[in-house]
Order: C-alpha cells, then sequence, then structure tokens
C-alpha cells in the first residue's frame, strides 16, 4: 500500500442551502408533516453539502474517483470497494429551513489494515457543519476501501435462517420493509451515485450482495426518528453508528430502542435476528 500521509490534514470547504424544497422532500422520503416550526429534525445534515463531481468523473462504482495531486480530496486508494463504515456526530444546534450552510471537511487518519476480508483501508474524514455561520454539527466519518471480490464468491449477507428476531429486550420495536422506492428517494436527497443501492445486477455481479443494499445513513436516519419519537425533536446531543452487516432492500428491518437519561442504545435488526446496525446516543 502506498504512504497517504500527505492527505492527512487535507481540507474541503462546501456550501448548500436548507430550502423549503429540499425539507419538503425529505419530509416527503420519511412519510412525515412538515415541521411545526423551522428547525429540521436531526439527520438532514446527511443530504446537505452533497458531492458535485460531474459525471465525467465517477467511477465504475458511482463514486467519484480519486487522484494523486491537490485536487483530489480523498486519497486515491487502489482498493476498488467503498463502504461508509460508520459515524460518530455532536449536535449543537438545530438546522433551519433557509439557513446558509457550510461544510468544512478534514482528512484525519489514513490508515491501511489486513483482516478476514483481506486488505483494507480506512479513512476518517472530520466533518464541521454550520449554519447561518452557527455551528450546528459534528461529525467523524469512517470510510473504509476493500479488495474487489471473487466472481464466484457467495452472495451477501447469506440467506436468512430460519431464526426469527425477538424485541422483548427493547422499549420501542418498529418493522419497515425499506424497498427500491425509498432507496431511489435518499439516493436522490444525498446526490448519492454508488450503485449498490440502485443497480442491482451490479450489486449482485460485482460487489455480491444478495440485493440493493439499503444506505447506511439511512437507517441511521430512521433510527435517529425514532429517537425524536420518544424524546422530542432535536433533544439528543450525540449519536454514533456503525453498520455491521448489510441491509436488503425489500426485506423486513427491525429498529429498536432501550434506555433514557443515562444514556441510549439503538439497533437494526434483519428479521432473523442478523444486527445490521449498531448504534447509541445521548440526551442533551
Amino acid at each position: 500500500m502506498s504512504d497517504w500521509s500527505d492527505w492527512i490534514g487535507r481540507e474541503q470547504r462546501s456550501a448548500d442551502r436548507l430550502d423549503p424544497a429540499l425539507a419538503a422532500r425529505w419530509c416527503a422520503t420519511f412519510d412525515r408533516d412538515a415541521p411545526a416550526g423551522e428547525a429540521m429534525p436531526q439527520g438532514i445534515h446527511l443530504c446537505l453539502c452533497t458531492p458535485e463531481a460531474r459525471t465525467a468523473q465517477l467511477g465504475e462504482d458511482g463514486h467519484p474517483s480519486r487522484a494523486q495531486g491537490p485536487a483530489s480530496f480523498l486519497p486515491p486508494v487502489p482498493l476498488p470497494r467503498r463502504m461508509w463504515a460508520s459515524s460518530a456526530i455532536q449536535f449543537h444546534a438545530p438546522v433551519a429551513i433557509g439557513a446558509s450552510i457550510e461544510r468544512v471537511s478534514r482528512i484525519a487518519s489514513v490508515e491501511a489494515k489486513s483482516g478476514s476480508r483481506g486488505e483494507m483501508v480506512f479513512v476518517e474524514v472530520d466533518h464541521a457543519t454550520s449554519a447561518d455561520g452557527e455551528l450546528a454539527v459534528r461529525e467523524r466519518q469512517t470510510l473504509v476501501y476493500l479488495e474487489a471480490v471473487d466472481p464466484d464468491a457467495p452472495l451477501s449477507p447469506p440467506k436468512t435462517g430460519a431464526g426469527i428476531f425477538d424485541a422483548s429486550d427493547w422499549d420501542e420495536h418498529r418493522e419497515i420493509v425499506p424497498d427500491e422506492r425509498l432507496l431511489f428517494r435518499y439516493s436522490a436527497l444525498t446526490f448519492n451515485t454508488h450503485r449498490i443501492h440502485y443497480d442491482a445486477p451490479y450489486a449482485r455481479n460485482i460487489e455480491r450482495y444478495r440485493g440493493l443494499v439499503v444506505h447506511g445513513p439511512l437507517t441511521a436516519s430512521m433510527l435517529l426518528q425514532m429517537a425524536a419519537a420518544r424524546f422530542g425533536e432535536n433533544r439528543l446531543a450525540s449519536f454514533s453508528f456503525r453498520g455491521v452487516s448489510p441491509a436488503i432492500a425489500g426485506e423486513p428491518l427491525h429498529l429498536v430502542m432501550r434506555g433514557g437519561s443515562e444514556g441510549i442504545e439503538l439497533g437494526a435488526f434483519a428479521y432473523d435476528g442478523r444486527q445490521v446496525t449498531k448504534a447509541s446516543a445521548t440526551l442533551a
């Protein structure tokens, strides 16, 4: 693997505006009414300052291509597969409809590892998102780059077994079936062209998924909304989530939560009990 130390500390600045049309599309995607006031629910920042790479600059997987040189924000890791591994988020202030948004992103670390999936490279990116000049959200996002999958590799995740998810230990439980329409809308909200979310032949034949993959941030957004339904909008001080295994479109997904003022545990599980997402939160 190459030495990417020159990328550590590299910054990228982007600007956006949370206009009423984007707010309405976000609410429509999640079957929600518009907020009573100007403040949008937590999780809207994931749909702001989205990528602006031209179509000609996209790689085979749909992500913007990476290259050597000062113009490339992310390091040119040669591994072909990229995943959103986790995020640790601190909420400082709500984001209001109509606010002018600025995001400063900085490469915090680049680390090569070897594991059960072969060679991997983890890239940590710190994002500071401000609304009308006030810091609203800090986030450390971890990306992981992986080797190509053998074309004859078993499909992932394995076919669900005979088990069933047991929600009896959780305070809150919601079952949903995220389908292709929901995935399309969230890809549109985030300007995400990663083909595993909309191109079924690519997801199956190239990356060897059993079907279209539900976005990690989409699952995280639904968990944030579960917390808001219990504790109120914009009540969380922090929220962290980590992908454990893929959620597949068209299959039941169980969203769960327990805890309160001493700490909140959240998660997403496939219907056979396989964990998809681990998450935790604290109240302000």
